[in-house]
């Protein structure tokens, strides 16, 4: 049946060559755990392979195939699309980009009924936040509110300072180098912990010093 989970053996799925998704190792260390402790995962997206026949291409999952490979799994479940290479081409640009933003109160009360029941050290194996990063969301509940929800208009004006937000543009080489220089210079006196953090403070206090010098280059 077309678009029915089917289960297919890992040697025989091809990792398409230019799938452009990458994960890093924290992260794909939480999908091992994620699929190590609930046995479940979403299928994935495959297609019968243009070269090599009774062989099939993954356009979607790659991770999870790398996943089940090394928790010993000897096949996979995926749902089969028959589709040209230009489809291929769009779903690898496509498939893992597109997404949406979380609900602030929807993921508090998450966090909240996953707080009740296991350390933010556990939880952050499993989860993309790390353990920081999940106390500090919910520390944002505050304790007389009996739903999350009742507290979004509390936090509102947190928000800003409590969840990071993302920023993706991107630079060409000599640019990344000159940027890269900038900020390495502006870091020197930042206290932030982590890595991220200190980027991120030293990229604000140059868009602070450009600014302060009316915009002039």
């Amino acid at each position: 049946m077309a678009d029915s989970i089917q289960s297919i053996n890992l040697d025989k799925l091809l990792a398409h060559p230019d799938n452009p998704n990458k994960m890093s190792r924290a992260n794909f260390a939480k999908l091992v755990r994620n699929i190590e402790r609930t046995g479940r995962y979403e299928p994935l997206i495959v297609r019968p392979s243009p070269e090599r026949q009774g062989y099939f291409q993954i356009i979607n999952g790659h991770h999870r195939w790398r996943a089940l490979a090394q928790l010993g799994y000897k096949t996979a479940d995926v749902v089969v699309w028959e589709i040209d290479d230009e489809q291929t081409d769009i779903l690898l640009a496509t498939l893992n980009r597109l997404g949406g933003s979380d609900d602030l109160a929807k993921k508090l009360k998450l966090l909240n009924r996953l707080s009740g029941r296991m350390t933010a050290d556990k939880l952050a194996k499993l989860l993309p936040q790390t353990a920081k990063q999940i106390e500090r969301l919910t520390s944002m509940l505050d304790s007389r509110c009996s739903m999350p929800a009742a507290c979004v208009s509390q936090i509102g004006t947190r928000k800003s300072k409590s969840l990071a937000n993302p920023m993706v543009f991107f630079v060409s080489d000599q640019q990344q180098q000159t940027i890269e220089k900038a900020l390495s210079l502006a870091t020197e006196k930042q206290n932030e912990k982590t890595k991220a953090a200190k980027s991120a403070a030293a990229l604000t206090h140059i868009a602070e010093y450009f600014l302060d010098r009316g915009g002039a280059s």
